[in-house]
């Protein structure tokens, strides 16, 4: 963690500064309030200028933590780093059950950051300590975790720590795991692909796993299925239309008929998708190349196609045993993710579309049903054609007038490919 990290959080965490952050936060007064007003105001009133600064980073911090942690901001410190990269509560909330699932009496949580995981583990009454290197980041953990007695915090590495506390004879263990992928450089930080590159890697979860553990281990959506291990249940997560996370789940914490999952969370609720097969056993079902492209369009969600679930999406709840709905769903292509339907089926693990006109991949031909249809407004999606949909949208809307788009049509392409000719889909959302 930087130094200027570090001070802006060390104000917030005086006793002074903690108090001045939940008056403000409490009264709702930095909402409204000009920030700059607001510091000379603090200052006039005697409030240092360590104090003020940090406090405002605070505010603003808290503001943007709301969508993920909700009411509980409301005692909560961050840092920005820690803030991207911590889990939504959301999320961390089916983490912590497949824990009271497995039995646990308690949970380490390696790499905890500031806490999420650990915040919901805690709240379903399991012990747990949260193991982060960072001392900066801790701090602001300690705080987070206040409201739970059976919760602690520990500034240590995380294999090392492992190795120096073994779990007590008649105690049941779990572990919770969230590698550090991204490295610090000069200019900023870049994301580490390789898993032997993760801090801890991913061969040391192994070693957990391998001794019988209870454990998850959380890792970025664009996992790759190969360095899956053959022992690990593989879920990935979609937040909102968001794929955040990509787990891995052993032993206890594992469901033994599930060897892939697309957990989807929507804000009334969430649904799952999985499969017992491996990687590249999914069911085989009809293509149809472009002329199956009539009545409905859909689009997986991105945990579904991760999952390598979409045709074990298309005949769960697509198709049934009767012989005149066999072939209802088709691809279009069959390294393409979108399938069509001629019956609408609503589903939380696809965004459906209503086909309307089937054109081919031609800016000239799209400039023109532009023109011809006063498009004011135009949305593009793609899969399997390399074209930036900005680029192409400004191409195609080049001269149209935008300032008043309720006097136009808003104009939904999907752009992609069957076999090597290339289409754009005129749909409509659903």
């Amino acid at each position: 963690m930087s130094d200027s990290t570090a001070s802006e959080l060390a104000g917030a965490l005086t006793p002074e500064g903690f108090k001045l952050l939940n008056e403000l936060w409490r009264s709702g007064e930095y909402a409204s309030a000009d920030t700059l007003t607001l510091a000379e105001r603090l200052r006039a009133q005697g409030y240092a200028p360590p104090i003020v600064n940090s406090v405002l980073t605070q505010l603003k911090l808290r503001t943007q933590a709301a969508a993920k942690f909700g009411p509980f901001v409301e005692q909560m410190l961050f840092t920005d780093a820690g803030l991207q990269q911590a889990t939504s509560l959301q999320v961390a909330a089916h983490h912590a059950r497949r824990f009271a699932r497995a039995g646990v009496d308690e949970v380490i949580d390696l790499g905890s950051g500031l806490g999420a995981d650990a915040l919901a583990i805690a709240g379903l009454d399991i012990a747990v300590t949260a193991v982060e290197i960072d001392e900066t980041t801790a701090a602001a953990t300690t705080i987070n975790l206040m409201p739970f007695p059976h919760a602690s915090v520990e500034v240590a590495d995380a294999v090392q720590w492992v190795l120096d506390h073994p779990a007590a004879e008649g105690t049941a263990r779990g572990y919770w795991l969230d590698p550090a992928r991204r490295q610090t450089l000069s200019s900023g930080t870049v994301r580490i692909f390789d898993p032997e590159a993760f801090s801890p890697p991913l061969s040391f979860v192994e070693e957990l796993a391998n001794a019988g553990y209870p454990l998850g281990v959380k890792l970025g959506p664009a996992l790759a299925h190969e360095v899956i291990p053959d022992t690990a249940e593989a879920q990935w997560v979609s937040l909102h239309g968001s794929v955040v996370e990509a787990v891995l789940w052993f032993n206890l914490a594992q469901r033994l008929d599930v060897r892939r999952a697309a957990l989807v969370i929507h804000a009334t609720g969430a649904a799952e998708l999985t499969s017992s097969t491996d990687f590249g056993n999914s069911p085989q079902v009809p293509v149809a190349g472009i002329e199956g492209a009539t009545g409905y369009l859909y689009e997986p969600d991105g945990a579904v196609i991760r999952a390598g679930l979409v045709t074990d999406l298309m005949v769960e709840h697509f198709m049934n045993d009767d012989s005149t709905n066999a072939a209802a769903a088709r691809q279009l292509d069959e390294h393409i993710a979108y399938f069509c339907s001629d019956v609408y089926q609503e589903t939380p693990f696809a965004t459906g579309y209503r086909i309307i006109e089937v054109l081919p991949y031609k800016i000239k031909t799209l400039r023109g049903y532009v023109k011809e249809h006063n498009v004011t407004r135009l949305d593009i999606k793609k899969r399997g054609v390399d074209v930036s949909p900005e680029e192409l949208r400004r191409t195609l809307m080049q001269g149209r007038n935008t300032k008043k788009p309720a006097s136009g049509e808003h104009l939904t392409l999907v752009l992609t490919r069957a076999g090597d000719a290339r289409y754009a889909i005129v749909v409509q959302p659903i």
